[in-house]
This record gives C-alpha cells, sequence and structure tokens, in this order.
C-alpha cells in the first residue's frame, strides 16, 4: 500500500454494527433490529466474522458497478464495509496465493437471493482473474451456462419470480496462476413434478414460456406449436406473465447462451424438439374403452397430438399408444401384459413427461460440462459454488420439501462442524488457548433422516421394495411404530399419547423438528415419488426413436440390455448425491453466505421482522454468533492494528519504527486496557468483549476530533500565510504601477502648465513691445507735431511749403510703424502658433488612423468570398485607402478559401467555372445545373457486370459515362445510347448489347450547337471530309447537357492542341445529315401534356424541337 493511500476499516462510517460478533449487547431483538437499521440504509450485507448475511433488496442498487469491483480487489476481507465481492475476493486470493481449494455455501430459502448471489460471486471472480484470447473464453462460457440452467430448472413460485428448482454445485478449476481452466456442474434431484402439475400462482420451467414467446414463427411452426398458452394442459394460465419479466427477449438470450456455451445447432434444435414433445404429450387425453374379460382399457381421445409428438421425436405412433394402453410385465423367464385404465395412463402419461425432461436436463448439465471441462490435465484449483434449495415451510410439504429440508440438515451440520473447526484451528495456529464451546448439534436429526436401518429413508424404500400392497398408510404406520419415541418425531398415530389431542397435526400426517423448526409433511405420494416408476413399455418406445437423444436418455428400453433389476429409488440417489457432496465439501476450505429475504411480498424497502426473525432462526446466525464470541470477538492483524490505533500513544504516533507487535503492545499497555481482555497471537491481537473494541473506537474519534482540529489550525495557518504573502507580492506589484501611473500623470500635467505658461510669456513680451512700438510711435508723432507748430510759430510763410513735405514725412513713419507690426507678428506666427498647429493637425491624423485600423480589427468580416459586407469608414479622406484594403483583404480572404480545395475539388470547380463562361445568361438550363456536381462516370462502368465487355473495348481512362438520346433524323424520335467521352475519342454504344456504333477521334469535332432554350438538345458537327462525318452530324439531346459540352469543350480542346471548340448558341443551326443538310428549329412553348421537349421532322430540310415553357 502506498504512503498516500488511505487506509480504511469496517469500524468506519458504520451503520449500525457491520460484525454481528461485535454487537452489545447481543440479542436476538438487537440481532434484528441491527438487521433492518443497514437495510434501511441499503446496507444489505453484515458479517458474522467471516460469514457474509445478504438480503435480498428486490431492487437494483449501485453496488455490483466495476469501480466495486476494483475497489474490494486485493483488499483486507474487514478493511471495507461488508460486500458479497469481499468474500469472493478472500475465497480467490487464499485459492490463488495459498493453494487451498475453495467452497462457496450460498444457502436461504427460496426468494432469499441465492441464484443472484452465486452470480455475484461468479462475476467477481472473472472480472478479477488473468486476461487473454482462451482465458476470457473459459470465463464467457463459465457465466452464460447460467442463463442455461436457468430456463431449463427455474420457474416462477410464490415466493420468487427466478426460484432454482434444483439444486448446482459449480466447481470452478484455476491453473497456478489463478486463471479459469474450465469447471464441473453437478444438480441434484430437479423437481420435475412441475412439469405436469404447479401449485396456484406458480408456472412452469421458464423455457416452455420463453419457446412460445420469443421463438420465431417458422421454429413454431417446424416445432409444431402455437403460442397461445391455453392450448397447453401442462402449462398454468393463471400466472402465465410475470411482471418486469420478458420471455421474448430471454428466449433470445438463452439461445445466445447456448452458442457461447457450445451447443451445436442440431442439438440446439434437437432440446427444443423435446420441450415441444412435453407440451405435446400433457395434451393427450384417454377415454376408457370395456373389454370382454371386463377390465377397463384406456384408448387415446384425440390422436392428433399424440401424431404430431410421435412426427417430432420420430417415433411410430402404434408403438406409443399400445406403451399408454398395456404394460408388460417381466419376471425371470415370463411375460405378462396388462391393460392399463384411465387413471394408469394419466399416471403413464406423466410419469413419461417428468422422466423426458428431468433426463433431458440432465443431458444439458452434461453437454455443458463437455463444454466447460478443462482441456489440460495439469494439477488444479477448485473454487466450489453451491446454489441449493433453501429450507422450505410450506402449507402443504410432500415428498419433494421431505428430501430438500434433509439436504438443508446436512448443510447445517457441516457448517456448524467447519465453522468451530476453523475457529478451532485458528486458535492452535496464533498459540491461543481454546475452550470448548455448547452447541447444539444436529446429527440426531440427521440420523433420524438418514440412518441405514431405523431412518425414514430407509424404511420408505424398505416399503417400496417390499411386496404386497404397499400405501402411503403402511408407510406413515411403520415410521409410527419404529419413531414413535424419538424426541424431534411427531404423528398422531404413534404410540406416544401426548399428540393424541393434537389437532394440529392430521391423522395423514408426521411432524419433524428441524433445526429451522417444527416441519408438518403430508404422507400422500411418499411412495409413488420415491418409486419415481416409469413403465417399461414407455422406455422400450422412446429407446426406438429416431430422435438423436432418445437412446441416449432412455438406456434402459435398449431391448438387449434388458435388466430385471429394480432401479434405485428417489430418496436413495438423492442421499447417495448428498453424501458424495459432504464429503466434497470437507476437502475445501468453506465460506458462507446467508441468504435471507425480507419480506414475502418481493418489495421493496419492506422489513417484515417475523418473517426475518423465523429465517434467523432456522439458518442459526444467532448461534453462530455466539460460536464466534465464545472466544474471543474480534481480532486483526497487528499491522493494520497498529496502523488504527497508532495516535492514541504518544510512542507510536506519528510513526513506529519497530516490529508491529511490540508497538501495539506498547499501545495497550500506554492505554492501561486490563489483560484479560485481550490476548496477544503469532500474528493477530484477540479482544474479548466487544465493549473494549468500541472503548477503544471511543477514545480514537475523540483523538481523531483533535488531530483534526489540529489539522485544521495548521492549515488555516498556511492559508493565511500564504495568503498574506500573496497580498504582499500583489501589493508591491500594485504600488509600482500605481506609482508608474501618477509620474506619467504629473509628468502630463507639467508638460501641460509648461506650455501654457510658454504661451502666457510669449503674449506678455509681444504686448510688451507692441505697447513699446506704439509709445515710440507716439513721441516721433509728438516730436514732428511740435516741431511743426513750432516751425509754423516761426514761420507762416514756410508752412504751407513744408506742409506737403510734414505730412509725407508723418505718412513714412505711419506706414513705417505697421510695417514693423506686421514684420513682428509674421515672425510670431512663424515660429510659435504656425508650428504648433501642424504638429497637432500630424498628431490629430495619426490618431484618427491607429483609431480606424483597431476598429476595423473588430469589426472585420466573414472569411466567405461571398460575403460583400464592409465596416464603414469614418471620415471621407479615408476614402482611398478604405478600398484599398477592402480589396486587399477581399483578394487574401478568396487566396484562403482556394488553398483548402483538394486537386479533385479544384478540378471540379474549373469545370463549374468553364461551363459558367459558356452558358451563363445565354442557355435557360444553365440555372438548374449549377446546384448539381459533376459526377462524369454515372453508369460506373468499370464496377457494373453488365458492361464489362464494352469497358474492355475502351482502352483509355473514361472521363464522362451517361446514357443519351441520339435523334432519327427520319422521324425526330430518340432512341437511347451509351455516351462515353476519353481523352481522345468519344464513343457512341448500344445500351442493351453494349455494342460500339460510332467512336469519333476529338480532333475530328469542329463545333457543338445548342439553343438557348431549357431543353437537352445538342449537335455534335464534325470535320468535313473526315472518316467520322461519312453519315453525317450527331443530334444528341441529355439531361445532364451542359456537364456533357463543359467535358467535351475541355477535353477537346486539349485533344485538339488548339485554343478551343466553337459553341454556337442559337435557337436555330444546320446540321449535316449524310449528302442533306437539315436546319433544327427550337419553338418555345411546347406540348401541354408533358414536360420535356419534343423532335418531329416537318420537311427534307427542317427539325422542329417544341420546348415547353418554364
Amino acid at each position: 500500500m502506498s504512503k498516500m493511500e488511505v487506509k480504511t476499516s469496517l469500524l468506519d462510517n458504520m451503520i449500525g454494527v457491520g460484525d454481528m460478533v461485535l454487537l452489545e449487547p447481543l440479542s436476538e431483538d438487537s440481532f434484528l433490529e441491527n438487521l433492518r437499521k443497514r437495510f434501511d440504509h441499503n446496507e444489505i450485507y453484515t458479517y458474522i466474522g467471516s460469514v457474509v448475511i445478504s438480503m435480498n433488496p428486490y431492487r437494483s442498487l449501485p453496488i455490483f458497478t466495476a469501480d466495486k469491483v476494483e475497489e474490494y480487489r486485493n483488499r483486507n476481507f474487514y478493511e471495507l464495509s461488508p460486500h458479497i465481492y469481499a468474500l469472493a475476493d478472500e475465497a480467490y486470493r487464499s485459492l490463488r496465493d495459498q493453494d487451498k481449494d475453495q467452497c462457496i455455501l450460498i444457502t436461504g430459502e427460496s426468494g432469499a437471493g441465492k441464484t443472484e448471489a452465486s452470480k455475484l460471486v461468479m462475476s467477481y471472480v472473472a472480472a478479477v482473474c488473468g486476461k487473454g484470447q482462451e482465458v476470457n473464453k473459459v470465463k464467457e462460457q463459465l457465466l452464460q451456462s447460467n442463463p442455461v440452467l436457468e430456463a431449463f430448472g427455474n420457474a416462477k413460485t410464490v415466493r420468487n419470480d427466478n426460484s432454482s428448482r434444483f439444486g448446482k454445485y459449480m466447481d470452478i478449476e484455476f491453473d497456478f496462476k489463478g486463471d479459469p481452466l474450465g469447471g464441473v456442474i453437478s444438480n441434484y434431484l430437479l423437481e420435475k413434478s412441475r412439469v405436469v402439475k404447479q401449485p396456484r400462482g406458480e408456472r412452469n420451467f421458464h423455457i416452455f414460456y420463453q419457446l412460445l414467446s420469443g421463438a420465431s414463427e417458422d421454429t413454431l411452426k417446424k416445432l409444431k406449436l402455437d403460442r397461445d398458452f391455453s392450448k397447453y394442459n401442462y402449462l398454468s394460465l393463471d400466472s402465465a406473465a410475470v411482471n418486469g419479466v420478458d420471455d421474448a427477449a430471454s428466449f433470445r438470450t438463452v439461445r445466445n447462451a447456448m452458442q457461447i456455451v457450445g451447443f451445436m445447432e442440431d442439438e440446439v434444435q434437437s432440446v427444443l424438439e423435446l420441450v415441444a414433445a412435453v407440451l405435446k404429450l400433457g395434451n393427450i387425453e384417454f377415454k376408457p374403452e370395456s373389454r370382454v374379460n371386463g377390465f377397463d382399457e384406456s384408448r387415446v381421445k384425440d390422436k392428433n397430438d399424440l401424431k404430431e409428438m410421435c412426427e417430432l421425436l420420430g417415433i411410430e405412433q402404434s408403438v406409443l399408444e399400445r406403451a399408454f394402453s398395456f404394460r408388460t410385465v417381466e419376471a425371470k423367464m415370463e411375460k405378462v401384459s396388462t391393460t392399463l385404465n384411465v387413471a394408469q395412463a394419466y399416471y403413464a402419461r406423466d410419469a413419461l413427461a417428468k422422466n423426458l425432461y428431468s433426463r433431458m436436463f440432465s443431458w444439458l448439465v452434461n453437454r455443458i460440462n463437455e463444454s466447460i471441462k478443462a482441456q489440460t490435465k495439469v494439477r488444479k484449483k477448485v473454487m466450489g459454488v453451491l446454489d441449493i434449495y433453501g429450507f422450505e415451510i410450506f402449507e402443504d410439504n410432500s415428498f419433494e420439501q421431505f428430501i430438500i429440508n434433509y439436504c438443508n440438515e446436512k448443510l447445517q451440520q457441516i457448517f456448524i462442524e467447519l465453522t468451530l473447526r476453523e475457529e478451532q484451528e485458528e486458535y492452535v495456529r496464533e498459540g491461543i488457548e481454546w475452550t470448548n464451546i455448547e452447541y447444539f448439534n444436529n446429527a440426531v436429526i440427521c440420523d433420524l433422516i438418514e440412518n441405514n436401518q431405523n431412518g425414514i429413508l430407509a424404511m420408505l424404500d424398505e416399503e417400496c421394495l417390499r411386496p404386497g400392497t404397499v400405501t402411503d398408510e403402511t408407510f406413515l404406520d411403520k415410521l409410527n411404530t419404529i419413531c414413535a419415541e424419538h424426541q424431534h418425531f411427531e404423528s398422531r398415530l404413534s404410540k406416544n399419547s401426548k399428540f393424541l389431542t393434537d389437532h394440529s397435526l392430521p391423522h395423514s400426517c408426521f411432524r419433524i423438528q428441524h433445526y429451522a423448526g417444527k416441519v408438518l409433511y403430508r404422507v400422500e405420494g411418499f411412495v409413488d415419488k420415491n418409486n419415481d416408476l416409469l413403465y417399461r413399455d414407455l422406455s422400450q418406445a422412446m429407446y426406438k426413436a429416431n430422435h438423436s437423444l432418445m437412446k441416449l436418455l432412455f438406456p434402459e428400453g435398449n431391448p438387449a440390455k434388458v435388466n430385471l433389476k429394480r432401479p434405485p429409488t428417489a430418496g436413495c440417489q438423492f442421499k447417495a448425491s448428498v453424501g458424495t457432496l459432504m464429503k466434497n465439501l470437507q476437502t475445501k476450505n468453506p465460506n458462507y453466505i446467508r441468504c435471507i429475504k425480507p419480506n414475502d411480498k418481493k418489495a421493496a424497502h419492506i422489513f417484515t421482522e417475523s418473517l426475518v426473525c423465523h429465517q434467523v432462526r432456522y439458518l442459526g446466525l444467532m448461534e453462530n454468533v455466539r460460536v464466534r464470541r465464545a472466544g474471543y470477538a474480534f481480532r486483526q492483524a497487528y499491522e493494520p492494528c497498529l496502523e488504527r490505533y497508532k495516535m492514541l500513544c504518544k510512542q507510536t504516533w506519528p510513526h513506529w519504527r519497530g516490529p508491529a507487535r511490540e508497538g501495539v503492545e506498547v499501545l495497550l499497555n500506554d492505554l492501561q486496557v486490563p489483560a484479560e481482555e485481550f490476548s496477544y497471537g503469532r500474528s493477530k491481537i484477540f479482544i474479548r468483549n466487544p465493549r473494549t473494541l468500541f472503548t477503544l473506537e471511543e477514545r480514537r474519534r475523540q483523538c481523531l476530533e483533535d488531530l483534526a482540529t489540529l489539522i485544521q489550525k495548521i492549515y488555516r495557518g498556511w492559508k493565511c500565510r500564504t495568503h498574506f504573502l500573496l497580498m504582499k507580492k500583489s501589493q508591491v506589484v500594485v504600488a509600482a504601477w500605481y506609482r508608474r501611473y501618477a509620474q506619467q500623470k504629473k509628468y502630463q500635467q507639467i508638460k501641460s502648465s509648461t506650455i501654457v505658461v510658454q504661451s502666457f510669456i510669449r503674449g506678455w513680451k509681444a504686448r510688451k513691445i507692441l505697447r513699446e512700438l506704439k509709445y515710440q510711435k507716439r513721441c516721433k508723432e509728438a516730436v514732428t507735431t511740435i516741431a511743426a507748430y513750432w516751425h509754423g510759430t516761426q514761420a507762416r510763410r514756410e508752412l504751407r511749403r513744408l506742409k506737403e513735405e510734414a505730412r509725407r514725412k508723418h505718412a513714412v513713419a505711419v506706414i513705417w510703424a505697421y510695417w514693423l507690426g506686421l514684420k513682428v507678428r509674421r515672425e510670431y506666427r512663424k515660429f510659435f502658433r504656425a508650428n504648433a498647429g501642424k504638429k497637432i493637425y500630424d498628431f490629430t491624423i495619426q490618431r484618427i488612423m491607429q483609431k480606424y485600423f483597431l476598429g476595423m480589427k473588430k469589426t472585420m468580416p466573414s472569411m466567405s468570398p461571398i460575403d460583400k459586407s464592409w465596416p464603414v469608414r469614418p471620415y471621407a479622406f479615408l476614402d482611398e485607402a478604405d478600398k484599398e484594403l477592402k480589396r486587399i483583404f477581399h483578394l487574401w480572404r478568396c487566396k484562403q478559401y482556394r488553398s483548402q480545395f483538394t486537386e479533385q475539388k479544384k478540378a471540379i470547380y474549373e469545370e463549374k467555372l468553364e461551363a459558367s463562361e459558356i452558358f451563363k445568361d445565354k442557355k435557360a438550363l444553365y440555372p438548374s445545373s449549377v446546384s448539381q456536381p459533376f459526377k462524369g462516370d454515372y453508369l460506373e462502368i468499370n464496377k457494373n457486370p453488365k458492361y464489362q465487355k464494352l469497358n474492355s473495348l475502351v482502352e483509355e481512362k473514361i472521363i464522362l459515362a451517361d446514357v443519351v438520346n441520339k435523334i432519327n433524323r427520319a422521324n425526330g424520335k430518340g432512341a437511347p445510347r451509351i455516351f462515353l467521352l476519353t481523352k481522345s475519342n468519344f464513343v457512341l454504344a448500344d445500351q442493351k448489347s453494349g455494342q460500339i456504333k460510332a467512336s469519333v477521334p476529338l480532333p475530328d469535332l469542329t463545333s457543338v450547337s445548342v439553343s438557348t432554350q431549357s431543353d437537352g438538345f445538342f449537335a455534335l458537327r464534325l470535320k468535313e471530309g473526315s472518316t467520322s462525318a461519312a453519315k453525317g452530324d450527331f443530334l444528341l439531346s441529355s439531361e445532364r447537357l451542359i456537364e456533357i459540352i463543359t467535358k467535351l469543350y475541355r477535353t477537346g480542346t486539349a485533344a485538339a492542341e488548339r485554343e478551343q471548340i466553337n459553341i454556337d448558341i442559337s435557337d436555330e443551326f444546320l446540321v449535316q445529315f449524310k449528302q442533306d443538310k437539315v436546319c433544327v428549329k427550337f419553338i418555345p412553348g411546347g406540348p401541354k401534356n408533358g414536360n420535356s421537349a419534343s423532335c418531329k421532322r416537318k420537311n427534307n430540310r427542317l427539325l422542329e424541337v417544341s420546348v415547353p415553357s418554364p
């Protein structure tokens, strides 16, 4: 186990108590309450030590998945919660690793889930053992034997819809690696009386209903059967259909399973014929017929069913009819023939039906064994799985229930013996002192039944074999005489006076006190069922049958091997089989599954306490718990024990470095557990009282809570520390980014402020210079004025002469002042405002272009070349750039689209493009051809055997193959021709015979003429003077005109090594027919009763084609 793997235990998250050995206090009420609690929480498995108690849930649970198989694989038995997989895994690993033969004993009453339990065990073993083709085949055959045996050996009863009516023991054989090699199946006491009669509310064996429901009509006809159940006397009608059961689907499953197991098809048919013969046998009825000697003789009423049965089995009708009417008794050298009355005839019929079916079932088991037996002779390991009837207590118990309960008594006896032996062996193996355990030994009951001198079976055989009148009453009298004093035998007619007034005990019954409780047996039918007599005449009649299985099933009917010795009785045979089974089981290591059904209604979520209590008692589960608890209630290996409880001691926590046993000793000494409460074995610690274990569990739970708190504290500290470091790192990053942002913003603000200050300073300087210039101007003006006035004062005369000069000087000064101002303003614009405006303009244009390109990234149109959408330009000055970008994107998009084409697709599009250039807006038929792909070879010349001869005549690769109509120049009617186009020729051949009518080299083709309308006519005009033009041009019609002419155009141009073939599109053109030139004229608005164009010969020079209006 890896260090990181979390170890689990049976005690973790336990609902109730998973192991009844640990139940405290132990009583029948607490036992039942624990079962109920676990059942209510869908926990259907509970342990008693190594014994598994299985409750039938009557519904599907999600606990049998492949994940569950892997979960329990190679795990300790007590490591996980109770499960049938744990027992199967323990048994398989013991067989594989320790070389111990295993047996799994599955017991319980009818409906408790024994069959399903055996399937689960087998499926688990199949899932965990080896892989490989041969191994998988063996596993599949072993698993598929179940559906076959269930179909022929199971039936619906009042307690179970799929009740096993036979006992099955399967030995699965493994090699040294643990891979399955094969298996052997033994069957015990098929309930063959069910074939002829079923209790109310029950069905016959499944196979009868499955055959009638699921077989095909042809199969039923061969078997001379009808689907109606009511036509067969041996099938009960009140419960023919079972809810949730699909007999038809089950029949298909059985047929498939028989095929997988290895049945040949003729063997399956033979088996079905025998099943049909049994049904037909039940319909044979008899009528009395008086004879001269006064005795009644039986005769068959309606011989139709007898005839059909004889045909199925290959028997002469007269032979079987005589066997139903007469009986031959042989004694030494004498033969005596007596007649059978109607009652005896019905007895003989039913006896034959029961023997025929039971022997067929035994043959099926032997045939399956032949298929699944191990093919190698190497030493094998064996795992046995026993699925046998549970203890049965009905209102009316007969011979079958008697021997079934006898078998369960023997199983209970071996269970007690093996359980005690296993417990004792473990104590001895571990060096623990063993104390004797008191328990009820049912050997006295087994002796009452099987004693060779005074046993009930021996007395029954003695009654059957003695001469004279033998009845069930004489058998009961004998029991009352010999067994009267036995403490477990009760009868009202016995010498024991205490039962004389017991009105619950009828006169024709006896009662046995089994380990599971008292069972009342009705003695009626005991003698007949034990005799199991089949008249020799019927055996001989069956042996004479031509059927493939009859001689194998009735070997005693061979006239050459007549055996006058009486065959062994049914009870004697079963007793011997049970004895062999017990010897087999005692040689293997036992594993037990005790199946319990929670209610009689076959419903989920219902727990009937009285019913479960009854089963707990007769299964001896309380006694089993007491046996396990008589010594030590709990045991566990040192390693898992130390691993589970090491946190309770500081010296062993968290890691113990020494041996595991020393660690457990240190642990228990530190916990001050009393010495009498535990013992040290060689490999395990043994705990005597469950309270000690629960105390350890409680202290472990409290310690785990403290550890959980510590882990939470450390985890929270680590989490907060990690969060703090992450926040600190994030804060440093955020602060760095914020400082960068703040400095950038501050720089932008300083830059903006500097520009504003600079602009204000420049304005101030300019205004200052302007003021100075204005002041100088005013000063000069003032000087001039003063001088003028001064000179005027001095020289008035000079005033007029100088006045003009003064004006001129004043004008010059003003002009000069304005000139200086203009010059300053020009300099200002040059160095300041003009330069700033250009930069702002360039920046604005750059920003607009950037925004335009980034916006285009989000609003680009799709990659489809036909998508004409384009984002709207934001400004008019971008118009030229926008158009150029749109053009470039479209060219790139088309290039990307073309790069996806394969060579084949490119060729197709090139042809389509060529057709568009030739016919678009010129030919009315063209639009309908656009969506149709150009296939080329429509006749599949290479694959079609019809054209094999034609294909062999054409040496080149065929580019186009289609059927066209060749227009007859005499009457305008069309004849079908095969049109083939190769690289150098086009060929016209007969459609039926494949004979080539014309082969024209493509260089001889000069032009092609078609109309502008929606017709399919076209003329192939040949070169004058060429060999091909001897018979004139070809006028043809086809629905695929566009494709034919396009391929002709492309291929013909390449073949002729010229630029192109002329395509003439006109509603009137000339065609050369031998020596005559005929005008072909197309007229719209053709015949109203059709949709196709029609051609008629008007005169020697005119062919008129009527084209329907679109």
